[in-house]
């Protein structure tokens, strides 16, 4: 990389990183600490509220995108940070889990994904942008794997109320890193032809892709309303869970690194790209076993290690791949439907994975996920990796 790519990818991993702990941090404990509040015991509603940003992010990440295309990236980065600080503010604040839920929604509206994304590819080469995204998935994953460990030992000391006001901290440092640490845009970005949105949406492999990203995080956030339960069942604590999510994550990243890239430089990006959705299909099918079964640390902690590594693979193989295909004049209408897709997944993986705990139970819930990984696997097999600028991904 040059050093303005280097200064890019770092920047623009920062802004990811800082948000993204804002909502990591509420993954592990929010199930347990939301039956604190009023209407808590409803575990729909539980679901729900944990899953409602991704309602709100859906619907406003594709006009995020447009919009940085329209009137530059950084200028959207920094008012939809501004509108995650006050969602979080009203969740810090929030008398019962109705207003919790209002409060995660305003968060979802800061739906900045899209056009940091869209920002990023603007400032990196090709040859190098699996890379930058890769950086991007490797902050992503390690401040999960931060929020693992610090969402319990916080959630003690400051409670949710805490962890919302922290989250709201975060968001504005991310304004900062915004103002003062994201390189200038590229000055070609403001003159160049506007795209139409129909190339996007009439993309057969980006359809693919946005239908592979939805069902991703919906089995992301869905499992996480079983998995915590799982482990106390086995035997440990909860707030010694970061024993095996830590291992499991960084674990994962060390083997991502030493196999993607050099997959990907010899042509075998689709290959792994397959093999990563089979075997996230794996994880489930594993995970539904144990449901039957006396739950085991040790190989609960090995699942988790396969899911890690195929997810951060998957994370930074396709805004990678989206970028590439779309064309450069609807590249943020592009990664906005994309991540779109992405946020509806949250939404659906929140929603969803609730309802199905409360009338099948963790059996049922990752039942679902193995039978959505899998339609991912059908759909996805006739996929072709791009070569090159604006080269298709054609079927194969």
């Amino acid at each position: 990389m040059t050093a303005l790519e280097k200064r890019a990818s770092f920047s623009l991993a920062s802004i990811f990183a800082l948000r993204m702990l804002g909502l990591f941090l509420i993954l592990p404990v929010f199930a347990i600490e939301a039956a604190r509040y009023p209407g808590g015991d409803d575990a729909t509603m539980v679901g729900l509220t944990m899953g409602i940003y991704g309602l709100t992010q859906a619907m406003l990440q594709f006009l995020y995108g447009l919009a940085s295309d329209r009137i530059g990236r950084k200028r959207v980065i920094v008012f939809g940070l501004f509108v995650f600080a006050a969602g979080s503010v009203v969740a810090a604040l929030a008398p019962s889990l109705t207003w919790l839920a209002i409060g995660r929604a305003v968060q979802g509206a800061g739906a900045v994904s899209a056009a940091v994304t869209a920002l990023l590819a603007d400032q990196t080469r090709d040859a190098v942008r699996t890379k930058s995204m890769a950086l991007v998935g490797a902050s992503i994953g390690l401040m999960f794997a931060l929020s693992l460990v610090a969402a319990p030992v916080l959630a003690g000391w400051i409670g949710l109320v805490g962890i919302f006001t922290l989250t709201g901290v975060l968001a504005l440092l991310g304004v900062a890193a915004v103002i003062w640490w994201v390189p200038a845009e590229p000055l070609k970005h403001k003159n160049q032809p506007r795209g139409s949105v129909a190339d996007v949406l009439h993309s057969p492999a980006l359809l693919r892709l946005n239908f592979g990203v939805f069902v991703l995080h919906a089995v992301q956030l869905a499992m996480w309303l079983a998995l915590p339960a799982m482990l106390v069942q086995a035997g440990l604590p909860r707030d010694h869970h970061w024993q095996v999510y830590l291992p499991a994550v960084l674990g994962s990243f060390v083997v991502m690194g030493g196999s993607l890239f050099q997959l990907e430089k010899r042509g075998y990006l689709r290959a792994v790209f397959l093999t990563s959705i089979g075997l996230t299909a794996v994880v489930q099918a594993g995970l539904w076993w144990q449901v039957g079964n006396t739950p085991s640390i040790a190989l609960l902690g090995g699942l988790l290690f396969v899911f890690f590594y195929g997810f951060n693979v998957l994370e930074a193989s396709q805004p990678s791949i989206v970028s590439r295909l779309a064309p450069p004049a609807s590249r943020g209408a592009a990664i906005g439907v994309y991540n779109t897709l992405q946020s509806l997944g949250f939404f659906a993986g929140g929603m969803g994975g609730g309802w199905l705990m409360k009338h099948g139970g963790a059996s049922g819930l990752f039942a679902v996920c193995a039978v959505l990984m899998l339609a991912w696997l059908v759909v996805a097999w006739p996929m072709q990796a791009p070569i090159g600028h604006g080269a298709a991904v054609k079927a194969g």
